[in-house]
């Protein structure tokens, strides 16, 4: 199905949601609309939605998210696809739209509904075009640079029993597999990872919008007992060892309710009997704005309930018009009965039987001695929780320590409790649970002790074979494969791998909301300055290749998006092409405002776009900073702060891939690191002393770290924010893309 609009200066667009056999998507750095293409049938003239700056704009006043305004009731066959830029468009009353992450992300997971009369049969056809727009934006955007993606080697010592009947794979960790093994090493088993342990283990994303890794698998092997849960394939089930009856009602208002009824020989590790109570407490606790305090953000765990807004609203002694300290979404029906009521505002959900997924927290651990009641009305919290020192909530101490202390005396519910943590080394010791009644498959754990520790990359394979060792995930890069391959074919059998693709990259992320890379030109720039192919064959060596955008090419949906025609930006290494969207992008002056010719570039930023801490922007070494003329135009240096992390070869590589790459400094950047730990680094990318580590002055834009995509769920939904009031609490990029913004004004 095609039709064809033309545009505003004699720009148009081809609707193509098919998008089959077009040429590769060229890179359109100012947002234009796409190239011109010729039309034989009648065309109606529309007007296109100006693309305008958000830095100082207010939200609800100046503009809101394009997806707010008109999203919920936009079905895919509306969608206009430029094919020249794989942009996606909607119109509405004569004018056009394009459409933003924000947008893209919401509508792949929550219009999915079939449209009558298409190309599309099922859900998942309709997810998969949606999810094509997304990438392509994403792929224009460009919010980070993926520089490999490997194969994954997963060496590990023999006496490690089950491994190869039940391995692991992109969606199956070594902390979610080992429930399968034995071990014949003193019944224990050493994991290393080359993240370290920061000690967040019973809320590994409390205070951060993404987790450290070795944090999340501690946290998976100590939390569980999952009302639905993730399984070896990837896909999500209902847990049939902890619920006895699921009942999904469908409402007269469009909402959902999901009626869970779970078994009564449910325990903690202490032996301690779980009820319907433990299943609430978590996303009540996360959605208040004591949870808030104690974060630093609202994490808003209950958002998509029916009552949300009025209890997050509530602070212990506001309850009036629009304020209740009852979550009425959420209720205790009986001791072990629990019901949550999924507002119709996120429904339909392609995802939705993820509503029903709840975990088993002890209340103390969270509450204290508060308590939870329901009078019909739906789940409270005793005054108590809400009690106040001051400004502050008392518990709100309570819930940090709980969140961030490693070990404590409250029982676990996953089948590992953790007996120690060593600071120094960033060790972790647990043991086995007893009371686990087992995974959704009844599996209990057979290994008594898991030993977590920090694995470095240029000492791995030794610790292995010294015994330091039992299991080395994820190995790659090309010295450690083929190290870790040799020593296995020459142990005689004392060791063996496992090997899949990874779901997911080594990248060049950023913080892209201040400084030059907030700009698409500036991170476009960049990857036309790498030489990405080949930098992932000298990391992986030949053990991998590189991604353009954020997929996994063993996904259901990355086969079907490429089925229908999808077309992503490769960013062939030049450097003329980096000057080129650099000079379109209007970083063509020097520091005195005069034209550019030589050394690092500069951009002019009228006073009224100029945001508080770009005005401070500065390199590291103080050397460039922002200048401003007579008529208080600001001057931005194109200067990256990039900080690295230690002990790592992919940072070893960007020292001359990166930093002193010849293009890079050709183009007109200058490149300033910090090489150091992981947790400061990331407190940099926060922008906030999550690990107590930021000092207040924002100064990285660039970080070298690693993403995967490795849940069952792909929905980044919110995480596009352009809203305030969710941007803390769910951007992981830091891109406000221009267009989801609706201008009011």
């Amino acid at each position: 199905m095609k039709k064809f609009l033309a545009l505003l200066l004699a720009l148009t667009m081809v609707l193509s949601l098919a998008a089959c056999g077009e040429k590769p998507v060229e890179t359109q750095p100012n947002e234009t609309q796409g190239e011109q293409t010729q039309v034989t049938d009648p065309v109606d003239v529309v007007e296109v939605a100006e693309l305008k700056s958000l830095n100082n704009k207010e939200y609800g006043v100046d503009y809101v998210s394009l997806y707010s305004e008109f999203g919920k009731d936009v079905t895919i066959d509306q969608v206009i696809e430029d094919t020249a830029t794989g942009n996606a468009y909607i119109e509405i009353d004569g004018v056009q739209y394009m459409l933003g992450m924000d947008f893209l992300s919401r509508a792949m997971v929550y219009n999915c509904a079939v449209p009558e009369g298409g190309m599309w049969e099922t859900e998942e056809d309709v997810y998969n075009t949606w999810w094509k727009l997304y990438i392509q934006r994403w792929n224009n955007l460009l919010p980070e640079i993926p520089l490999y993606s490997n194969e994954y080697y997963d060496v590990y010592n023999t006496q490690i029993k089950g491994v190869e009947e039940h391995p692991t794979n992109p969606y199956w960790s070594p902390a979610s597999a080992l429930i399968d093994w034995t071990s014949e090493k003193n019944d224990t088993i050493i994991l290393g990872n080359t993240t370290a342990l920061s000690g967040k283990f019973r809320y590994a994303t409390f205070g951060a919008n993404s987790p450290g890794a070795a944090d999340l698998d501690v946290q998976d092997l100590i939390l569980g007992l999952a009302t639905v849960t993730v399984t070896k394939e990837g896909t999500y089930t209902v847990n049939d060892t902890v619920v006895k009856e699921l009942v999904e009602t469908e409402n007269e208002d469009g909402s959902k309710t999901y009626t869970i009824t779970i078994y009564d020989d449910l325990k903690f590790s202490d032996g301690s009997a779980v009820t319907a109570k433990n299943y609430v407490v978590f996303p009540m606790v996360f959605s208040s704005p004591v949870a808030a305090q104690a974060a630093g953000k609202d994490h808003m765990s209950a958002m998509t309930m029916v009552g949300f807004e009025s209890y997050n609203a509530y602070d212990g002694t506001n309850a009036g018009e629009g304020v209740t300290k009852e979550l009425s979404g959420l209720r205790l029906i009986d001791d072990y009965t629990f019901s949550v009521t999924i507002s119709a505002d996120y429904l339909p959900y392609y995802y939705d039987l993820t509503y029903a997924s709840f975990s088993a927290h002890p209340t103390a651990l969270w509450i204290g001695d508060a308590d939870i009641k329901d009078d019909g009305n739906g789940v409270y919290f005793t005054d108590d929780f809400y009690a106040k020192d001051g400004d502050s909530y008392v518990l709100a101490d309570h819930i940090y320590n709980s969140a961030m202390t490693p070990v404590s005396d409250y029982p676990c519910s996953g089948p590992y409790v953790i007996e120690s943590y060593d600071e120094a080394d960033k060790s972790a010791v647990l043991k086995v649970n007893e009371y686990f009644k087992g995974n959704y498959e009844g599996t209990k754990p057979s290994i008594g002790t898991v030993v977590y520790k920090l694995m470095v990359s240029k000492t791995q394979i030794a610790d292995l074979t010294s015994g330091n060792l039992d299991f080395c995930a994820k190995i790659s890069g090309g010295d450690e494969t083929n190290e870790a391959i040799a020593m296995v074919e020459k142990s005689n059998g004392a060791y063996a791998y496992t090997h899949y693709s990874r779901a997911g990259y080594g990248k060049l992320g950023f913080r892209a909301d201040f400084g030059p890379v907030q700009y698409v030109e500036v991170r476009q720039a960049i990857a036309y300055c790498m030489d990405r192919a080949q930098f992932a064959k000298d990391f992986t060596g030949g053990f991998g290749g590189v991604a353009d955008g954020p997929y996994y090419t063993g996904s259901t949906m990355y086969q079907g998006a490429v089925e229908q025609g999808m077309q992503l930006n490769a960013y062939a290494t030049s450097v003329d092409s980096a000057i080129a969207v650099l000079e379109a992008g209007g970083w063509v002056y020097n520091a005195e405002g005069g034209e550019y010719t030589e050394g690092v570039r500069y951009k002019k930023i009228a006073a009224e776009d100029m945001l508080e801490a770009d005005k401070t922007f500065q390199s590291k070494d103080g050397a460039y900073v922002v200048t401003q003329d007579a008529e208080g135009n600001y001057y931005m240096p194109l200067v990256l702060n990039w900080y690295g992390t230690t002990d790592n070869p992919f940072t070893d590589l960007l020292m001359t891939g990166f930093m002193s790459n010849e293009n890079i400094i050709a183009a007109g950047f200058n490149v300033q690191n910090t090489i150091g730990d992981f947790a400061p680094m990331l407190d940099e990318l926060y922008q906030a002393p999550i690990y107590g580590y930021y000092a207040g002055t924002p100064l990285y834009t660039c970080f070298n770290f690693a993403t995967g995509f490795t849940s069952a769920v792909y929905d980044y939904s919110y995480n596009w924010t352009i809203d305030p009031a969710e941007y803390d609490s769910y951007s992981i990029c830091y891109v406000k893309d221009m267009a989801d913004a609706y201008w009011l004004q």
